[in-house]
């Protein structure tokens, strides 16, 4: 860059000599390089072999070089610059001469070299002061432009282009008077009076002075309707282009006769000549006149946008036809940046010609600045003026010219205005736009009388107070459809190089058309950085809404002015959902934060829905935007303390519905000092602990990450361990693996020294869940160790039992008897009912497999009676799946059959599939003791289809294992094998050294009936 910049300076300083100094004053600055001087001759020879042709020498180059600096020789090269000054010199001297067309000719070829930014990305100081005198110039040449475009009368283009040279400053009164001038001559003397206003009132309240003598006197010659004051020309003078006349003078130059006739209605038919413009008699006439249309249709509706993509919907329902004999009212709204006003502005041209008086847009400015806010006395006067044609007479005196165009007014004032609206438009079809909305009570006084009108009413804020035939909320773009905008907006060719960043961006975007825009601008006006690179700008969600901002356009400001207008309820209830933990949450997590009742925190939560903040994806569930999280993540953090305190909060909320729901019990738990305990009150018991958490599903594992994230190791652990039982009880075991990952990463950190052992417990419980014993005693062992090295008797008991659990499977069975039976002592003294109905089943279960039926029995029913004594449904079917094994053993198959049927009914009751599918399969066992095959096979078909891709290994080899018994014995020898072999291909069935054993031997046997000569073969 800084060989170009060296290149600029020389071509900006041309034909003069520039010395070395000079050179390094305009591309260095205040910063030279160490080497002084002595870098120019790298950077020009770069140059000269650019630029020449090949093979000339140093005195035939385009660039002079003299002792202590160089120059550009004139007339060697052609440049922009000097086309530049050509072209502007020639706009001026056809202007002075009257020439007009020639003007624009021109000036439009001078503003063609000045596309796009002035010497973009080039270092130094002259690039810096050219950029500026460059833009200048570009202000310049448009307004010359539009100012001849009024000369000819083309005043919507002279509007267009006041459009592109937007003020230098507020201040800028010559582009304020040209800008009135223009609106004037398009027939909107009412906003051209509102210019004046607005200028008028920047001048007073930011620097203490009165408008200057022009602005003053356009502003008079409006009053006046002075045509040959505005516009610079009367009827005799010739014009450079096709002459305007017919659709200006003759319209806008009118009779004082023709005003009269205009406001005095339609002559009265003689007697027996009906009106021919009546409708309603045999030859067109009616019995009353058609009241008076305006003189002139007006459309002050805004410019179309080029590009808006994935809303067919949307303008579907905008379109769509509606009663004739009605004034139909449409609301829209969405969170900020949404696109919601292009949306609006497209439906609306699409509509233009279905109504014949009108379209009028009002801005009422509710998401400005205080000052900005446009009354709804405001907003009548200007409608007023314009369906009178810019008639100023008004109720009450309201139409007296006022410079500022002020607002306010008192009640009987509005409604003289309403009522004054009303009259004027019952006989107009109007199209009435109304944006920036934000209650009810602004838009009612402004909905027009005619029938077959329609009013478009769009804000941020939702209007429930507004009776309306449609309320659309515009929703982000979906990834195709943001896609598809990116491609518009940055090119096809560069979006489609990039396919995955283009998604990317687009995600990180979130589909607000608005942030894409301004995404699309950073990389034009950024050649070299590719999607990828602002995508991972934007990696991260706090610096991705930093990166979302260009000029005066900004995302995050976007969301501010929001936020800022919420009262203080509701911007403490928005501060509080930036610290919560997942995307989607209820009432409930809120409530917790607040401090107060479920209601009252779905109340602040269906406010934040109205002001479009808050999203609402099914009833009692929301979600913020991930864009507007951030937003909040920000705000939140504007107030540390209270931000530190709602953490906690939503994080014992969790941890506290975590151990509730539990089937471990309360007194598996150590009691803690704070928090959970009163955060367990916020349910009613275990059932709704246990659906609560079940509502947040997958996103538990994202309050783990949050703790352990934000460093808050405790919670993380507690956490982690009281979700434990919840998730892999319901076959959630990849997400309850990555909950006890996090938490472990961060266990050591802990101010809680039995978290290390703990939760290594709670692997060491999941593996054995998942039939994974020999990674499981690993996990107790390590536990054991750190709970006995730590004084921790709890985390002790637990190790030695799941070290018991261990060995037991592995066929250690004197060793697993021990250590369950010391667990068992252990688990008594601590009075872990939970904990002791564990080792009495499994000590039951070995004691059963050695033919030691009645003792089993005995520990069996110990371990029933703890289950039913704690009241959970899945231990006390699990249990009851022990015992009916052992009937069933005993010959007791009534008995055995009758407790499974109570063990399905209670999973079903608590809806857990993993346990209804185990008590299913040992249900059609007993049917096939009976000798019940067809409801044995049924039975185990109806377990196999419970069966979901969480389901571990080790459960369903057993139900295929059964199965396929059941198969072999109704002589459904090929089915049998499938299912033998269906087990054996599971992931990881060789872990499952007993299952796999009997899956083997199951499937030669069903081979070895189906030979030659063997009974159902």
């Amino acid at each position: 860059m800084r060989r170009q910049a060296v290149l600029a300076a020389l071509v900006l300083r041309a034909p003069y000599y520039v010395t070395y100094q000079q050179l390094l004053d305009d591309v260095w600055g205040t910063a030279p390089p160490g080497t002084g001087h002595k870098v120019l001759p790298s950077y020009v020879h770069a140059l000269r072999k650019a630029l020449d042709e090949p093979g000339t020498g140093a005195g035939g180059s385009v660039i002079l070089g003299q002792r202590g600096g160089y120059r550009l020789l004139p007339g060697t090269v052609r440049t922009d610059v000097d086309e530049l000054a050509e072209e502007a010199a020639g706009a001026q001297r056809a202007k002075a001469a009257g020439e007009l067309d020639a003007a624009l000719a021109h000036g439009g070829r001078a503003l063609d070299l000045l596309r796009g930014e002035p010497l973009p990305g080039l270092p130094g100081p002259l690039a810096v002061a050219e950029r500026g005198r460059l833009v200048r110039q570009r202000r310049a040449l448009l307004q010359d432009r539009a100012e001849c475009l009024v000369l000819l009368g083309d005043y919507a283009e002279a509007l267009d282009t006041l459009q592109a040279a937007p003020l230098a400053e507020p201040y800028d009164e010559p582009l304020a008077a040209l800008r009135m001038r223009a609106l004037y001559g398009s027939g909107r003397q009412a906003e051209a009076l509102t210019v004046y206003g607005e200028t008028r009132r920047r001048l007073v309240d930011e620097l203490g002075v009165e408008p200057g003598e022009e602005l003053r006197h356009v502003h008079q010659a409006v009053l006046r309707r002075d045509d040959s004051r505005l516009l610079g020309r009367d009827d005799s003078r010739p014009l450079g282009r096709d002459d305007p006349r017919p659709l200006g003078r003759t319209v806008r130059a009118r009779t004082a006769e023709t005003v009269a006739a205009e406001y005095a209605g339609p002559p009265e038919p003689s007697p027996g000549h009906p009106d021919p413009g009546d409708r309603d008699s045999p030859s067109g006439a009616s019995d009353r006149a058609d009241p008076p249309r305006a003189s002139r249709r007006r459309n002050e509706l805004p410019g179309d946008i080029a590009c808006l993509v994935g809303r067919e919907k949307d303008l579907a329902l905008l379109t769509a036809p509606v009663s004739p004999d009605a004034v139909s009212v449409m609301t829209v709204d969405g969170t900020a940046g949404v696109g919601k006003t292009a949306l609006v502005v497209r439906a609306a041209w699409a509509l233009a010609d279905a109504h014949p008086d009108g379209c009028l847009f009002v801005d009422l400015h509710a998401h400005g600045a205080a000052h900005e806010g446009v009354t709804p006395q405001r907003a009548l006067r200007r409608m007023l003026r314009a369906v009178r044609d810019g008639d100023d007479t008004l109720p009450g005196g309201a139409g007296e010219p006022d410079p500022v165009d002020g607002g306010g007014g008192s009640a009987d004032g509005l409604e003289d205005l309403v009522t004054a609206w009303r009259a004027a438009t019952s006989g107009l079809r109007l199209l009435l736009v109304v944006d920036n909305a934000r209650g009810a009570e602004q838009v009612r006084p402004l909905l027009p009388a005619g029938p077959g009108s329609r009013v478009v009413v769009v804000g941020r804020q939702r209007l429930p107070g507004l009776d309306a035939d449609l309320r659309l909320t515009v929703e982000p773009l979906g990834t195709g459809a943001a896609v598809g905008l990116l491609r518009e907006l940055v090119g096809e060719s560069r979006a489609d190089g990039e396919p995955e960043a283009a998604r990317e961006l687009a995600r990180r975007c979130g589909g607000l058309p608005l942030a894409l825009r301004i995404a699309s601008a950073r990389l034009q006006s950024r050649p070299s950085w590719t999607l990828a690179f602002l995508a991972g700008r934007m990696s991260d969600d706090m610096r991705g809404l930093m990166e979302l901002r260009a000029g005066d356009r900004s995302v995050e400001a976007a969301f501010r002015v929001s936020y800022d207008q919420l009262g203080p309820g509701l911007r403490r209830g928005f501060r509080a959902l930036g610290t919560n933990p997942t995307a989607r949450f209820d009432g409930l997590a809120l409530a917790a934060m607040l401090g107060g009742s479920r209601d009252e925190a779905e109340d602040v939560l269906e406010d934040l829905v109205d002001a479009s903040l808050v999203q609402q994806p099914h009833p009692g569930r929301y979600r913020l935007h991930d864009l507007v999280r951030a937003h909040a993540r920000r705000v939140a953090g504007e107030a540390p303390e209270e931000a530190a305190a709602d953490r906690d909060a939503v994080l014992r909320l969790y941890t506290a519905a975590g151990r509730l729901a539990s089937d471990w019990g309360p007194g598996s738990f150590p009691s803690l000092t704070t928090g959970p305990a009163a955060a367990g009150s916020s349910f009613a018991g275990w059932r709704e602990a246990s659906a609560w958490l079940s509502s947040v599903g997958g996103e538990l594992v994202d309050v783990v990450a949050f703790a352990a994230a934000g460093g808050h190791a405790d919670h993380a652990g507690l956490l982690a361990e009281a979700l434990v039982d919840h998730l892999a009880g319901h076959g959630h075991h990849h997400e309850c693996r990555a909950a006890l990952d996090l938490a472990l990463a961060c266990a050591d950190a802990a101010t809680d020294r039995r978290l290390p052992a703990a939760l290594r417990n709670c692997m060491g419980l999941l593996d054995v869940y998942q039939g994974r014993f020999r990674q499981a005693g690993s996990w107790f062992a390590e536990a054991l160790r750190l709970g006995r090295a730590g004084g921790e008797p709890r985390e002790e008991a637990r190790a030695v039992a799941g070290t018991g659990i261990v060995q037991g499977q592995l066929g250690k069975t004197e060793e697993a008897l021990s250590a369950l039976d010391k667990a068992l002592r252990l688990a008594d003294g601590l009075a872990d009912d939970w904990l002791a109905g564990v080792s009495h089943c499994n000590i039951g279960a070995l004691l059963h497999q050695q033919g030691r039926h009645e003792l089993a029995l005995r520990h069996y029913h110990s371990a029933l009676a703890l289950a039913e004594k704690n009241g959970r449904p899945r231990t006390i079917s699990s249990t009851l799946c022990f015992v009916a094994e052992l009937e069933l053993a005993l010959g007791r198959n009534e008995v055995a059959t009758s407790r499974l049927r109570e063990a399905v009914g209670l999973a079903d009751e608590v809806e857990n599939l993993p346990l209804r599918a185990a008590t299913l399969s040992r249900l059609a066992a007993a049917e096939h003791t009976r000798g019940n095959l067809r409801s044995a096979v049924d039975l185990h078909q109806e377990a196999l289809s419970t069966l979901t891709p969480q389901t571990s290994t080790w459960l369903e080899m057993g139900v295929r294992i059964r199965l396929g018994g059941a198969y072999v014995v109704a002589g459904r020898h090929t089915d049998a094998q499938r299912e033998f072999r269906a087990a054996l291909s599971l992931p990881g069935a060789r872990d499952h050294a007993r299952e796999y054993r009997m899956a083997c031997d199951g499937l030669e046997a069903a081979g070895a009936a189906r030979r030659p000569g063997r009974p159902g073969a």
